[in-house]
C-alpha cells in the first residue's frame, strides 16, 4: 500500500509518498514540494496546485491520502490555505483516493505518543523510523512524511 502525506500551503505544499510493505514496516518512497510563486494571481496558484498534485498522484500511484487538518495560531494565512487544501480535497477525490484527516496534535501523538511535543521531537520520529541521518528538506515536506507515516500507523490499528 502506498500513502501520500499531505501538508496544506498556498505557498509551499509538502507532499511525501511512503509505501507498507507489511505491517510496522514503512519505506520511504518519495517527499517533496509543490510551489507556487507569491506574485501570481489566487486562481494561477490554485490551479498549479491542481495541476502538480494531479502528476503526483498519476505518476506515484498511491492507494490512499493522509492529510493535515485546518489548524493556525495565526489567523492572516487561514483563507489562502483553505482554498488550497480545497483543490488538493477536490485532485484527491477526482482521483477516488481514500482521505484521512489529522490534526496537528494527533500526528505528535501517533509518532512521539505526546500530543503537545514540538518539531524537533516530530523530526526526530521520522528520522528514526526511517533510518535518516539528517531531517528531510524543506520542512513543508518533512511534514507531509510525518503525515504520511501518521496515515500509515493510524491505518494499521484500525486493520
Amino acid at each position: 500500500m502506498r500513502i501520500l502525506g499531505l501538508d496544506p500551503g498556498l505557498a509551499t505544499l509538502g507532499f511525501a509518498l511512503v509505501d507498507v510493505v507489511a505491517p510496522g514496516t514503512p519505506h520511504l518512497f518519495d517527499y517533496g514540494v509543490i510551489q507556487t510563486a507569491k506574485h501570481q494571481p489566487l486562481g494561477d496558484r490554485l490551479h498549479t496546485i491542481f495541476e502538480d498534485l494531479h502528476h503526483v498522484v498519476a505518476r506515484d500511484g498511491p492507494d490512499c491520502a493522509a492529510i493535515e487538518k485546518l489548524f493556525f495560531y495565526r489567523m492572516g494565512n487561514l483563507v489562502a490555505v483553505a482554498q488550497a487544501r480545497g483543490v488538493m480535497l477536490l485532485v484527491l477525490h477526482q482521483r477516488q483516493l481514500p482521505l484521512q484527516e489529522f490534526s496537528p496534535p494527533e500526528i505528535k501523538q501517533a509518532l512521539t505518543g505526546r500530543g503537545n511535543a514540538n518539531k524537533h521531537d516530530v523530526r526526530a520520529a521520522v528520522m528514526r523510523e526511517f533510518g535518516l541521518t539528517r531531517p528531510p528538506q524543506p520542512d513543508d515536506a518533512a511534514d507531509a512524511i510525518a503525515i504520511a507515516l501518521t496515515g500509515c500507523f493510524r491505518r494499521h490499528a484500525i486493520a
